[in-house]
């Protein structure tokens, strides 16, 4: 019997430097498939949470301050926690709301908790929401493939009521912020795993196959063994100092992500812009955004006359033929005389000038026209109004297939222009785990 105790100490201590091993596992970076939703044009990921976890669907906020869930219809989990008001969560949430709740305890309604407002981009609609933790599961990646999953026991979240998924894609439950905020997805991530306050979106235009978000620094790698990351151009990212959600607090900046667009050329020519429509004031107005929200790029009303004028004249000088518009769009194109490439119709480039060296986002065909029909290719610029509150909102399909990577510690974006030149989309990560 005392001669086998040496053994069994032995297999003890290397079954608990295993468990040690096993937990003390730390990812570079971590990996979401994003796909797009055909109904709606959203762009959809997905998360684990809760315990026992389940698949939860989430449409994707760039912008957005947090994740909400609808904790209203069947949210089970024994490890949610409500967080207390005046609590460490409840500062770095930018709260300073505490509510109760008479009808609980139950997920979302619970007394003497911290209070956010969730929000609905979509329709622009806000709501009372209960700040709370619980566990959140994700793959991490080596950059080429999904790898290990990996824990976060206390994922700040906010509740929200059923309602507040009034127009969003089927079978989302709620909404992914990956916005410039303490509780937003990078933020999380990077404090969790203790790697940069960096992620990358590649969108897929494809509505059957996945896209996909980074977490981390790259390398970021495609088939057919593509890595993108080096290939990079940067951009200084800007802060809105008045937030553009809806609802927040006197003196709440952004979380969206804006960057400064200092020209715009077809074919190499500028077109005439209002300089002042391209910063931002100090009402928060003006500047550039990009965004998920939005499908297509919207263009404050001047500047959507100017480009619009001058991209007629550069497709008419190529006999391509304008015709009737097709809503939403203005501006209509005969696809008789348009040829195919390898970055889309063989139609007039769009060059979005931005600040900082070489520093210009190329928007070739693939990302600038819409197939309405058979015949007819719109171009997938919308008029934004004579007032808008950001001069120029770029869309999610300007930035399909482009490889766009938010640095949040540098304040700089990479932007990497169409990848079907370079053979690949961002459907080809290889979603194959390597676990």
């Amino acid at each position: 019997m005392a001669s086998s105790y040496p053994l069994f100490l032995s297999s003890l201590l290397l079954l608990i430097s295993f468990c040690h091993a096993q937990s003390s596992f730390r990812p570079d970076a971590l990996v979401l498939p994003v796909r797009k939703d055909a109904s709606t044009q959203q762009y959809v990921t997905r998360i684990n949470q809760r315990t026992p976890l389940v698949p939860v669907n989430l449409v994707v906020h760039l912008g957005g301050q947090f994740l909400w869930v609808d904790c209203e219809n069947n949210y089970v989990s024994s490890s949610y926690r409500p967080v207390r008001c005046r609590s460490a969560q409840c500062s770095l949430a930018g709260s300073s709301g505490c509510g109760d709740c008479f009808n609980g305890p139950r997920p979302g309604c619970n007394n003497n908790t911290c209070g956010v407002f969730p929000d609905n981009p979509f329709t622009r609609t806000a709501t009372g929401g209960e700040l709370a933790e619980d566990i959140v599961s994700v793959q991490s990646t080596d950059g080429s493939n999904p790898g290990r999953s990996v824990t976060v026991p206390r994922f700040i979240f906010s509740c929200a009521p059923t309602f507040l998924l009034q127009g969003l894609a089927s079978g989302a439950t709620g909404l992914a912020g990956l916005g410039r905020a303490r509780i937003a997805f990078p933020s999380q991530f990077a404090s969790a795993f203790s790697f940069r306050r960096k992620f990358a979106v590649c969108l897929s235009s494809s509505t059957s196959s996945n896209g996909v978000i980074f977490f981390g620094d790259g390398p970021y790698n495609f088939l057919p063994n593509i890595e993108v990351s080096q290939s990079l151009r940067f951009t200084p990212l800007f802060i809105n100092p008045v937030s553009t959600a809806a609802a927040s607090s006197q003196g709440e900046p952004s979380t969206e992500y804006f960057i400064r667009v200092n020209s715009i050329r077809i074919n190499n020519n500028p077109i005439t812009i209002n300089n002042t429509l391209l910063t931002i004031d100090s009402q928060g107005n003006g500047g550039t955004k990009i965004s998920t929200v939005n499908t297509y790029t919207l263009l404050e009303s001047s500047i959507y006359r100017e480009f619009t004028a001058a991209y007629i004249r550069e497709a008419a000088a190529r006999n391509i033929s304008r015709v009737a518009g097709v809503a939403p769009f203005d501006v209509c194109f005969s696809s008789q005389n348009v040829g195919s490439t390898r970055v889309g119709p063989a139609v007039p480039f769009i060059d979005l000038v931005l600040q900082g060296q070489n520093a210009v986002w190329t928007i070739t065909g693939s990302n600038s026209m819409v197939q309405a029909n058979d015949n007819v290719l719109c171009l997938g610029f919308l008029d934004g109004g004579s007032n808008p509150r950001t001069s120029i909102v770029i869309g999610g399909y300007q930035f399909e297939d482009n490889l766009l990577q938010f640095d949040l510690a540098a304040s700089r974006m990479g932007f990497s222009s169409t990848l079907l030149g370079r053979s690949t989309t961002c459907a080809n990560f290889n979603f194959t785990s390597n676990a």
